[in-house]
């Protein structure tokens, strides 16, 4: 097989016309060992990463006492997310943000736990973060334009934009639809690079896949399963689906994302950095641990195999909140390609562990809502980095959250930091229906 390690370029230019921010340089970090955040937390007597000093709840509703239903509302809401975000650094992240975003009220914001393990400065409200798979939600969005333009349909065979790339070893891609690559029904099998080390990250962080090279190491396995006989999450069928709108409109798919989404929405801190590793200030700096017992890593600037549809572009919560809520509000999709994204089918017993209830549509999930009711949104994950959007039907409320640092050893520590998550959103989504009296 041919060398699939390509040294990246480092520098600043971002590779699209999602233009990215001008970066500052910042300051060397340094490692800490699991021993000294372990100090660091019972020095402080709280979990690890969590001073009382680094939670932060904007706007600053203490300074005046509430005075009517609606400000009351609006604080036991702030306090509530407050303690989700609390409670998610308590269970394995060193950062939270997380932003409420409605069509007719104030924006809230929440921060805990801190930026960076070594000044341990307050993790911004406005901070940029790879998104990693919610460009799925962008890639599946421009997708369905071009079926809402007659340029492509949903019941495409693969392979007559891609004629020959899915090929072999039991993949044959006359019989995977694009719906099949949106819905992760196609069967198409994941074989992506990774890093099993801190000394591996250090080497190959750098690197960079193309495309087809990715599509290379799918094509190397069998199907996980027939077409629309099971459903398995897929990365390697966004990367394809990005191939696809390529062939299509001539023009990458970042620069398809750019034209219809990125600037008719103004999301001015949406970018695709292509082979630049660095991030925009500010930022939180995020973490892994490769092996349980092992000092944890500062793993924030890298390029990373997910830049080519299945991931690969940064942004902020304020971004994804008005990108979501332009999408179901049906600004964005003609209601024909609103209501395909929205026909789901059942995911498969694992992932539903992380997301319970959940649905797939195309390029977005369904969840329930406790006390009835769904949503909409995606989720994305990146060396260190969650992130989640949700969103109700109407695209009315929104919120976004990224978790920088998240330590999970075991798929109890991942479902625990899921659940905590999800915590959030879903309080942030079912504000009350009228507001506590005073003093309670």
């Amino acid at each position: 097989m041919t060398n699939m390690r390509n040294t990246a370029s480092t520098t600043n230019t971002p590779s699209s016309p999602i233009r990215a921010p001008r970066r500052r340089r910042r300051p060397a970090r340094r490692n800490l060992t699991l021993a000294a955040v372990v100090a660091l937390a019972l020095s402080a007597g709280m979990p690890e990463a969590m001073a009382a000093p680094d939670t932060m709840a904007t706007p600053d509703t203490t300074a005046a006492r509430p005075c009517d239903d609606h400000d009351r509302l609006q604080l036991q809401l702030q306090q509530r997310l407050q303690h989700d975000a609390d409670a998610i650094t308590a269970v394995g992240a060193t950062g939270v943000q997380a932003r409420v975003a409605t069509s007719d009220g104030p924006t809230l914001t929440v921060t805990s736990g801190v930026a960076d393990l070594t000044g341990r400065q307050p993790v911004s409200p406005d901070g940029y973060f790879r998104i990693a798979s919610i460009t799925k939600t962008f890639v599946a969005t421009v997708t369905l334009q071009l079926v809402g333009e007659n340029r492509l349909s949903l019941d495409d065979p693969i392979e007559r934009w891609l004629p020959g790339v899915v090929s072999g070893n039991g993949n044959d891609g006359r019989v995977i639809t694009v719906r099949q690559l949106l819905q992760h029904t196609s069967g198409i099998h994941d074989d992506y690079p990774d890093y099993t080390s801190a000394e591996d990250f250090q080497k190959h962080r750098n690197d960079s896949y193309t495309p087809e090279q990715i599509v290379a190491r799918a094509m190397s396995h069998s199907p996980d399963f027939q077409p629309d006989t099971g459903w398995n999450y897929s990365n390697t069928g966004y990367v394809l689906l990005g191939m696809a709108i390529e062939k299509v409109t001539g023009r990458p798919w970042y620069e398809e994302v750019g034209e219809r989404i990125v600037r008719p929405l103004g999301l001015d801190h949406t970018f695709r950095p292509g082979t630049s590793p660095t991030l925009p200030q500010p930022h939180a700096e995020t973490y892994q641990r490769f092996r349980a017992g092992e000092p944890l890593v500062d793993v924030t600037e890298q390029v990373g195999p997910g830049t080519n549809g299945e991931a690969g572009l940064v942004s902020t919560t304020a971004d994804l909140n008005r990108f979501f809520g332009a999408l179901l509000g049906g600004r964005l999709l003609a209601p024909a390609q609103l209501a395909q994204m929205k026909q789901t089918v059942a995911v498969s017993p694992a992932f539903e562990r992380l997301m319970p209830c959940a649905r797939a549509g195309l390029g977005l999930f369904s969840r329930r809502l406790p006390g009835g009711g769904e949503y909409w949104g995606h989720e994305g994950g990146d060396a260190g980095w969650i992130s989640s959007v949700g969103v109700t039907a109407d695209g009315r409320r929104s919120v976004a959250l990224s978790l920088s640092g998240v330590q999970a050893d075991s798929e109890k520590d991942v479902v625990r930091v899921a659940g905590a998550e999800s915590r959030l959103v879903e309080d942030a989504l079912r504000a009350p229906a009228k507001a506590d009296p005073p003093g309670r």
